[in-house]
This record gives structure tokens, C-alpha cells and sequence, in this order.
């Protein structure tokens, strides 16, 4: 056609899919066990999900229980239950993920700054021990702490002449010993992450730096610290994908299954579920909190995602 020129169109050459698996059947192979474990352990359940729409019972079955809709969901909704285990949730992350990713990150700083290298592995290797030690011992360690009656805080107290506190009968202190533990706990291990992400700094950086004179304060404020925030970003968007996940074993040994006066500050989301499947055979009420949970958390990661790409798209997921 006159004035007009005429556009090719190229399209780009795809690769039939069974040449693809051939040219990358090593690689196949290797994600071959994760792809296995997905399908088994996160897909084949979600059928199970329908257990949050009905009053199941063992005699009829998932499929065959009576359904009852959003029932359960607005049991827990007016019973509180839902508003109490979403905010100690949500709050205990929050505060292991931004207590825990500060100290994380000031541990690796800091053991970078050691110039002598025996000692330098001699503190990481101290430090990544409690991640080993498993939450039973936590629980133990801090009943023959805090335990009234032969703790070593209270013979402390009684052996100075003071009054013994009967600490597992005061909610109000609780948040603070999970969280000491939880840092104790991670804060070695989390920060070898960071540790790496310093030692992968072009190190002509850096004696740059010290040639033009720059102090260690310098040093970490303008080229340590900025180097670490992509690193910072990407793993605070993993954290925020299990805000909704509490850690069970830590939280189940610490305040133990049947000590009523502490949960107002210290019952999470698995907790609750445990306790209500194992105590009250009560597997509706425990799914329905379940798949909150799943929805919860993945609205979350989406919108932390979105928010991100807004922000610098370089540093979000997808």
C-alpha cells in the first residue's frame, strides 16, 4: 500500500518441549525431587481444604460431611479467637524479622571487621551452634531458668532475700523471653547469609576506600551496607511470605499445651490449630484457620511484591 511501509513481523523460534527436556535432562533430574515433593506435599492436599466448609465427622468422610459455608469462619470471628491469633502472629514475626535481620546484620558486620582469621572462625563456629539445638532443649533450659519452685532465677531471688516470681503465671513477660530465645536461636545462623553477601564485594572497592583514607565507620556506612540492601530486600519478602507462620516448636515447648493464663499474649495460629485437633478432635475449625492463614500470607506476599516493583522493580521476586 502506497505510503505505508510494510512491517515484518518476526517471531521468535520456540523449541518443542520434548527437545527442551532433552537438551536439559541433567537439570530435570536435579529439580526432579523438589517438583516431587510440591506435588505430594502442597498440591495433593488442597483437596482437604473443603474440610473448612463443613461440619466434617470421621463417619461421612471429607466429601461426604455436611456442608455448612462460612460457619466456622464466623464462629471464630465472633468468638475473637481470629483477631487474638492473627495480631500475636503477626507480631512475633514482625519482631523476630526486623530484631532478627538488624542483629543479623551488625553480627556479620562485626565479625568482618576481625582481621584475625583463626578467631574470626572460631566466633562463626560459636555463634551457628543454638541454631542446632533443637526447641525441647529451648523449653528445658528455660523451665530449669524460670520455673518457681527450683528455677535458678527464683533460688537466686529467694538466697538474696527476695520474693520468688511466678513467671509462668505472668503473660505480660512472655513476649519478651520467645523473642530473646528466637534471636538467640537464629541470629548466628541468619547472619552468614550476610556474612557471604560481604565477602562478595569486589574487594578492589574497598582498598580503594582505605587508600583514599576512609575509616572503618566510613567504609561500612557507604560501601558495606549499600551492598547488603539487595540481599536485605529479597530475604525480607521470604520472611513476609510466613508472617502468618509461627514457629511451633518453640512456642509449644516454651509455654507448653495447657498453661490457659498465657495465651492471651502468647497463642498463635499453630498453636491453636494443634491444640484444637488434638484436644477437641475439632478438624473444621482447625482447617478454617488454616486456610486463613495460607490466604493471609500469600494477599501479603503479593502486595509486598507489587509494592517492591513499585519501589526499584531490580529488587522483587516476580
Amino acid at each position: 500500500m502506497k505510503g505505508r511501509k510494510q512491517e515484518l513481523t518476526i517471531k521468535p523460534y520456540k523449541k518443542p518441549l520434548g527437545k527442551v527436556i532433552r537438551d536439559n535432562k541433567v537439570l530435570m533430574l536435579m529439580c526432579l525431587p523438589a517438583v516431587l515433593f510440591f506435588i505430594i506435599f502442597a498440591y495433593c492436599p488442597m483437596p482437604g481444604v473443603y474440610i473448612a466448609f463443613t461440619n466434617y465427622n470421621f463417619r461421612d468422610g471429607i466429601f461426604g460431611s455436611p456442608f455448612v459455608g462460612f460457619k466456622n469462619f464466623e464462629f471464630l470471628l465472633k468468638s475473637g479467637q481470629l483477631w487474638l491469633l492473627t495480631r500475636n502472629t503477626i507480631f512475633y514475626n514482625l519482631s523476630f524479622i526486623l530484631l532478627g535481620n538488624f542483629l543479623q546484620i551488625t553480627l556479620a558486620i562485626m565479625v568482618n571487621e576481625i582481621r584475625c582469621n583463626w578467631f574470626k572462625k572460631v566466633s562463626q563456629t560459636i555463634m551457628f551452634l543454638p541454631y542446632f539445638i533443637s526447641a525441647v532443649l529451648i523449653g528445658v533450659l528455660a523451665f530449669n531458668i524460670l520455673n518457681y519452685d527450683t528455677g535458678a532465677l527464683n533460688t537466686l531471688i529467694r538466697e538474696t532475700g527476695g520474693n520468688p516470681v511466678k513467671i509462668y503465671s505472668m503473660a505480660g513477660i512472655w513476649p519478651f523471653v520467645i523473642i530473646l530465645c528466637n534471636i538467640w536461636q537464629q541470629t548466628g545462623y541468619g547472619s552468614i547469609v550476610y556474612f557471604a553477601s560481604i565477602c562478595g564485594i569486589d574487594s578492589q572497592i574497598v582498598e580503594a576506600a582505605e587508600v583514599d583514607g576512609a575509616t572503618s565507620l566510613q567504609r561500612i556506612r557507604y560501601i558495606i551496607l549499600p551492598s547488603l540492601k539487595p540481599t536485605f530486600i529479597i530475604l525480607m519478602l521470604f520472611a513476609l511470605g510466613g508472617i502468618m507462620k509461627g514457629n511451633f516448636g518453640l512456642f509449644y515447648n516454651l509455654i507448653g499445651p495447657a498453661n490457659s493464663q498465657l495465651f492471651p499474649s502468647t497463642d498463635i495460629i499453630e498453636t491453636f490449630v494443634f491444640r484444637t485437633m488434638m484436644n477437641q478432635n475439632n478438624f473444621a475449625t482447625s482447617s478454617a484457620v488454616g486456610l486463613y492463614q495460607s490466604l493471609f500470607g500469600f494477599l501479603l506476599v503479593m502486595f509486598s511484591n507489587w509494592v517492591v516493583k513499585k519501589i526499584d522493580p531490580d529488587y522483587a521476586l516476580f
